[in-house]
C-alpha cells in the first residue's frame, strides 16, 4: 500500500470510527539485566556484556532483578493499578535469531500490574482518559543489524550481524485498553498518551525513557469500526514507533489506509507494520501471531513474585506528584496561559524552567531565556534542552545580573554564548569577555555628548517637545559603547544635556 492508495482523512472519519491499542516498552534503568547480572551500560564492544543466562546456555539459571520488580511496581501505581498480590513470569516460545534463548521470558496471563488509567491532557486542554489493560515485566532481545541491502532490513541484505548485549535488558510493557471515542482526534490522543507516560516514567526516575535511543518504544494498534458498528474491526500493528510525532503520524496514516482498502471492499490483514520516518507511510511487515502461537507456559525456572502489601504502600508513599498535575500547578504559580504551558512542555522545558526558578529566578525570566535564545542554540545545534552544556544555576545567576542591571539583554545573550562554548560561569565569561554594563556617569558622558554632537537634528526635536526621538540618541550611544551602556541612564542623560523633561 502506498500514499496514493489512502482516502483523505476527513472521508476516512465520515464513514469509520478508530479503536486503537497501544503497546508501549519502556527500559528500565537498571545497572544489571533483569535476570543475570551482566551490565546494561551502554557502548560496551558487541557481545561483550552478555553470560550463559542471558545466553540461555544449558544449565544456566535465571535470577530476577529486585529492582526491575520494585520499577514495576512504582510505575503500576503510578498508572493507578492494581498491583497483583502473586504473580508469575512465563517463557513466550519463538525463534528469532536476536533471541539467544528462542524464548522470551515475560509475563502472560498474571501480569504484576493491571486495570489503570493515565489521563491525558490535549492541546487544547481537554482532558481524555486512557485506560491500562496490564503492565508487565519481561526481558528485551538483542539487536540484529542486516548488512549489504538498502533500507537496513532484513530484506536484500547480504548477511545479518548479532549484538546480544540488549538481550535481557529488564523492560515494563504498559498495554492499554482499547482506546474508543476519540473520533477524529485519535492521532493526537495517541502522541499525548505517549508524551504523558514517557512524563511520568522520567519522574519516577526509573528509566530516561528516550525514544530517539530506544528506551522506550511503541508499538500503535489500529482498527476501523463502521459508523454505528459496536464490533471492533481486524487490527494492524505498527512495530517500534520511536518518536511522539512518528506515533501521531503512523496512527493517521494507517486510519486512512484502512479506510481505502474498506472502502474498495478490501479485507484487512491482521500483520505487523514497519513505519517509515521519511514520509510518515507504513509497510507490511509479517502475518501477525496470536497469542496461542506463542505457546505460553509458565516460567519452571524461577519462582513467583509476592509483592508485600506493607512493602507496595510503602512505594505508594514514595511517588512524585504526577506531571500533568505538577505542570497545572507550575502553570498557575508561573501565571502563563494553557497554550504557553503546552509549547513549554513540547520543547522539554519544564524542569529546567522549574530548576531555575527554584535557583532564584523570577519564572518569565527562567521562562524568556530557556524558551528564546537557549531553544535558539539547542535548535541550531540538533540537541534538545537539556543536552545543552549550561545549568539552570548558570541561567539564574544571568538571569540576576540582568535583573540588577549588570547586564542588558544583548550583553546576556553574549554570555550564554560564552557559557555554552565552555568558556566558564557566567560571572567568569562577564569578566574575561568585558561584558558588564557602563552605567556610570563619567564613563557615559563623552558618549553621550558625542551623539548629540553628531546628531543635531534629532537633538532639537527633542528640544522642540518630541521627547520620543530619544531612542535614535541612545541607540548611537549604545553602538558606541558596543551595547555596554545602560540605556534607561543614557536616556536621563540626554534629556539633562538637552534640558528637557523626561
Amino acid at each position: 500500500m502506498t500514499v496514493t492508495d489512502l482516502v483523505s482523512y476527513e472521508d476516512a472519519l465520515a464513514s469509520y470510527d478508530p479503536v486503537m491499542g497501544l503497546e508501549v516498552h519502556v527500559e528500565l534503568g537498571t545497572k544489571t539485566k533483569m535476570f543475570c547480572g551482566c551490565s546494561t551500560e551502554l557502548g560496551a564492544e558487541p557481545n561483550a556484556q552478555t553470560c550463559p543466562t542471558c545466553l540461555g546456555l544449558p544449565g544456566s539459571l535465571p535470577v530476577v532483578n529486585a529492582t526491575g520488580v520494585e520499577s514495576a511496581v512504582k510505575i503500576g501505581l503510578a498508572l493507578h493499578c492494581e498491583i497483583a498480590e502473586w504473580c508469575r513470569f512465563a517463557r513466550k516460545n519463538y525463534f528469532y535469531p536476536d533471541m539467544p534463548k528462542n524464548f522470551q521470558t515475560s509475563q502472560y496471563d498474571e501480569p504484576i500490574a493491571f486495570d489503570g488509567y493515565l489521563d491525558v491532557q490535549l492541546e487544547d486542554g481537554e482532558v481524555f482518559r486512557v485506560e491500562i489493560e496490564r503492565a508487565h515485566m519481561e526481558e528485551d532481545t538483542g539487536k540484529s543489524t542486516h548488512v549489504g541491502g538498502a533500507t537496513g532490513r532484513i530484506h536484500g541484505a547480504s548477511h545479518s550481524l548479532l549484538d546480544y548485549n540488549r538481550a535481557g535488558i529488564p523492560l515494563i510493557e504498559i498495554v492499554t485498553k482499547p482506546i474508543t471515542g476519540a473520533g477524529e482526534r485519535a492521532p493526537e490522543v495517541a502522541k499525548a498518551y505517549v508524551a504523558e507516560l514517557r512524563e511520568l516514567i522520567r519522574a519516577l526516575g526509573v528509566s530516561e525513557a528516550r525514544m530517539e535511543m530506544g528506551q522506550m518504544r511503541c508499538d500503535v494498534n489500529l482498527s476501523l469500526m463502521p459508523k454505528g458498528s459496536e464490533r471492533f474491526g481486524t487490527r494492524s500493528e505498527t512495530k517500534n514507533v520511536n518518536s511522539l510525532r512518528s506515533v501521531e503520524r503512523a496512527a493517521r496514516f494507517e486510519i486512512q489506509r484502512h479506510a481505502a482498502v474498506l472502502s474498495s471492499g478490501g479485507s484487512i490483514v491482521q500483520e505487523t507494520r514497519h513505519f517509515h520516518e521519511d514520509d510518515g507511510s507504513t509497510t507490511s511487515g509479517r502475518i501477525k501471531e496470536e497469542a496461542e502461537d506463542y505457546r505460553y507456559f509458565p516460567e519452571p525456572d524461577l519462582v513467583p513474585v509476592a509483592p508485600p502489601r506493607t512493602w507496595v504502600e510503602e512505594l505508594r508513599a514514595t511517588l512524585p506528584e504526577l506531571p500533568r498535575l505538577r505542570r497545572n500547578r507550575l502553570r498557575e504559580e508561573w501565571g502563563v496561559p494553557a497554550l504557553e504551558m503546552q509549547a513549554i512542555l513540547n520543547a522539554g522545558a519544564v524542569d529546567l524552567i522549574a530548576a531555575t526558578v527554584e535557583a532564584g529566578a523570577q519564572p518569565a525570566a527562567a521562562r524568556k531565556w530557556w524558551m528564546g535564545e537557549l531553544a535558539r542554540s539547542a535548535n541550531e545545534s540538533g540537541r534538545s534542552l537539556d543536552e545543552l552544556d549550561i545549568t539552570p544555576v548558570q541561567v539564574a545567576r544571568i538571569a540576576a545580573l540582568v535583573a540588577a542591571g549588570e547586564l542588558n539583554d544583548k550583553l546576556a545573550r553574549q554570555v550564554i554564548v560564552g557559557v555554552l562554548a565552555g568558556e566558564g560561569d557566567p560571572d567568569t565569561v562577564v569578566e574575561k569577555r568585558g561584558l558588564k554594563v557602563v552605567s556610570d556617569d563619567g564613563a557615559l558622558g563623552a558618549a553621550v555628548d558625542e551623539a548629540i554632537a553628531g546628531n543635531a537634528a534629532v537633538a532639537d526635536k527633542i528640544r522642540g517637545g518630541k521627547v520620543a526621538a530619544v531612542g535614535a540618541l541612545v541607540g548611537a550611544v549604545m553602538k558606541t559603547t558596543r551595547g555596554q551602556a545602560d540605556a534607561a541612564r543614557v536616556k536621563e542623560l540626554i534629556l539633562q544635556r538637552l534640558g528637557v523633561e523626561g
